[in-house]
């Protein structure tokens, strides 16, 4: 029970002993701990604005990432529009270009067609006058005094061509 109810001397001498360490830690101590507090609280806080400034700047990024993505896929949407006109264009002027050479074709070749039909019709036209000369020339060589002796000349002539 000594232990429960001290004596008067050892809680003077306690008291005593308490007092002088409370004034050596209060006067040497006890500023450096709270500097060193202060100093941990102000790093503390300047870590926590620090990463509230971080944090609105990634919320700005990812913002502005949001908005690029979104004109970048405009951006493509566009250029996709434009690509498909463009091969629209293209096809369209291909098919005018090959309708305008097949229209240029078929008039070379109506144009052809009719420049030999007209060299045939000139070559039948020649070979009919030169069967007239030929047959007039032996009309008019073979003198004969009847006309129809004549007649009869012509028959025949006549009839030599067409086998001919």
């Amino acid at each position: 029970m000594e232990l429960l109810s001290p004596a008067l001397g050892l809680l003077v001498w306690t008291l005593l002993a308490f007092l002088v360490v409370f004034f050596i830690l209060k006067s040497k101590a006890w500023p450096a701990i709270i500097n060193g507090l202060k100093e941990r609280e102000k790093t503390i806080a300047d870590s926590l604005a620090t990463a509230e400034r971080v944090k609105a700047e990634m919320a700005q990024m990812k913002s502005e990432n949001e908005a690029l993505m979104a004109q970048a896929r405009e951006e493509r949407a566009q250029m996709l529009k434009e690509a498909k006109e463009t091969k629209d264009k293209i096809v369209s002027e291909a098919k005018e270009q090959a309708k305008v050479e097949a229209s240029k074709i078929m008039a070379d070749a109506m144009s052809s067609i009719e420049n030999q039909k007209m060299a045939a019709i000139t070559d039948l036209k020649n070979q009919v006058g030169k069967l007239v000369i030929e047959v007039s020339e032996k009309v008019l060589r073979r003198e004969l005094s009847d006309k129809a002796g004549q007649e009869q000349y012509i028959k025949q002539l006549s009839n030599e061509v067409k086998l001919n």
